[in-house]
């Protein structure tokens, strides 16, 4: 995507492909737009079309995002087909960003409801500070989950804990969300988005083709057997190794030099 312009919701800086999530519109809860220009730039990455080396993930407001927009539903004529319509905007967007093979970083600050904790789970690094809080939201307005939670939360909390934390509409403080395994780290609250940039530019700098090898075989993990792991592994490390990436950290190792990925 060579013509690509940033836009209220996408901006590419360093390498880094931010989409704002949530906006103050609506007490931040989740962005159509965000969801539209994000999609839009996720697929132009995902082909090949744009180049970045990072995703990031942030709210614009008081919090990460509120979950979605319940007062758009409460005065759509047909409130069905108006949350389907949505849903399905959101979950393009979801399977765009699963489908990305570079690093996805969230800045989690403030709440991080419905929709918000659905893509933090989406994320494979979640930066959060002492005043985030993560919950489930949905039983509270007798809604079922979507964006992929019921997916994505048995896989990192376990079965039982997901059914426990769902059913109860549990709220999550930081703590708790860092020792389950929904957030990576805690920072300061007034750092979240300076320490997730920060990261965010260093995935980018890095060893993108690593970052990428390394996610294809954690996701494929899940459906094979060990043997065809360790096999997919050494299949994969081989690549590398006759790689210009490889070659460069290797041959910078033997140097005692830092090596340049770019």
């Amino acid at each position: 995507m060579s013509n690509f312009e940033s836009t209220g919701s996408v901006e590419l800086v360093d390498g880094v492909l931010k989409i704002i999530v949530a906006t103050e519109a609506a007490g931040t809860s989740l962005s159509g737009a965000g969801m539209r220009e994000g999609t839009a730039a996720l697929h132009s990455l995902n082909t090949g079309e744009l180049q970045a080396g990072c995703i990031l993930l942030a709210g614009s407001g008081a919090n990460f995002c509120a979950g979605g927009n319940v007062r758009a539903f409460a005065g759509a004529p047909d409130r069905g087909q108006y949350v389907r319509d949505v849903a399905d905007e959101f979950h393009g967007f979801v399977s765009a960003l699963a489908a990305a093979t570079v690093p996805v970083v969230a800045a989690v600050h403030g709440w991080a409801a419905g929709a918000g904790m659905s893509l933090v789970c989406h994320s494979d690094v979640a930066i959060g500070g002492r005043g985030t809080k993560l919950r489930p939201a949905y039983p509270g307005i007798g809604f079922t989950p979507d964006g992929g939670l019921t997916w994505t939360l048995p896989r990192i909390v376990g079965s039982a804990r997901a059914r426990d934390i769902l059913l109860n509409d549990s709220i999550l403080n930081s703590e708790e969300a860092v020792r389950l395994g929904l957030l990576s780290r805690l920072v300061e609250d007034e750092i979240i988005a300076t320490e997730a940039e920060r990261l965010a530019r260093t995935f980018a700098a890095g060893p993108t083709s690593a970052y990428q090898g390394a996610k294809a075989l954690l996701f494929a993990s899940e459906t094979r057997t060990l043997a065809e792991q360790l096999e997919a592994e050494a299949v994969s490390i081989a690549e590398a190794a006759n790689g210009p990436t490889g070659r460069e950290g290797v041959d910078a190792f033997v140097e005692k030099r830092r090596p340049d990925f770019s």
